[in-house]
């Protein structure tokens, strides 16, 4: 019986948002949203969400635990435009506004398995003092008007910023078909082991071998 050769291959992400540390602030929720390339296409799951707010605990003074999950699956014809997962943080002012905390990005791992990522997190800063004034005076500092920009490099050399904070994510990544594309993301020291039934790969199936 002949085999029909794909024409895509899929990525299928599950994780979870794990939570953050920001030691200087608290009462925080975090959005979140896939960048991709033009060849990729979501095929199920949701692109984007928010966390519930959070508070630290007691038992530890800098952590803050959000354990939201995350279950999406992307189709591609080329790993070109790999998906990156942004994150934006959110908390309140002095004055109880809602401001941005920080924003950072990371890239969907390439190899089946589990992985852990921690995300440095970064705000943009006022140029000119008065403008720093003006927008602590007015609880409104620098924002992106589309966090997707972080995902990207244009104009990010121009963009001023501090760093603070981290978010740290965990993936559960599976794939198909990538290998009968003949593309190998897989480590060269594990072994080739077979699927018999669907052709995905984990960590135990980092290989789609016929």
């Amino acid at each position: 019986m002949a085999t029909s050769n794909p024409s895509v291959f899929l990525l299928s992400v599950n994780g979870q948002i794990e939570g953050a540390n920001f030691p200087e602030y608290d009462n925080l929720y975090c959005k979140y949203c896939f960048v991709y390339g033009h060849d990729w296409a979501p095929t199920s799951g949701l692109e984007e969400g928010i966390t519930q707010i959070t508070c630290k605990g007691s038992e530890s003074s800098h952590r803050l635990i959000w354990n939201f999950p995350l279950e999406t699956t992307f189709k591609s014809t080329n790993p070109s435009g790999w998906p990156q997962l942004v994150v934006s943080v959110y908390g309140p002012d002095a004055f109880g506004n809602d401001v941005v905390r920080g924003y950072g990005a990371t890239h969907i791992p390439f190899t089946p398995g589990q992985h852990t990522r921690t995300i440095p997190m970064f705000v943009p800063e006022p140029t000119w003092r008065l403008q720093k004034f003006t927008s602590w005076l007015l609880g409104r500092r620098p924002e992106y008007t589309d966090p997707k920009v972080v995902a990207q490099g244009e104009g990010r050399e121009v963009t001023r910023v501090c760093s603070q904070g981290f978010v740290t994510v965990s993936f559960h990544i599976i794939t198909k078909d990538i290998k009968k594309l003949g593309y190998d993301t897989g480590p060269s020291s594990l072994a080739h082991t077979p699927s018999a039934t669907s052709g995905w790969s984990t960590v135990d199936q980092p290989y789609n071998v016929e």
